[in-house]
């Protein structure tokens, strides 16, 4: 925990408890937990959209008019 005991950590909670109140930190934290669920969701559709694509490669060859 660095050079902070847990004592230190303990107090900094209260004063942010404190100063925010807990729904607001409540609120914060599930914004915070549902932008992280999307963004895993987000890679792995991406994941899977690479892997669909790559198996559709067309190759050719461009000529000009």
């Amino acid at each position: 925990m660095g050079s902070f005991s847990i004592w230190h950590w303990l107090i900094v909670l209260l004063v942010v408890v404190l100063v925010f109140g807990t729904k607001k930190l409540r609120s914060v934290g599930s914004d915070l937990g549902g932008a992280v669920k999307g963004f895993k969701d987000g890679m792995k559709g991406e994941d899977e959209a690479s892997k669909k694509t790559d198996s559709k490669t067309i190759e050719g060859e461009v000529k000009e008019k």
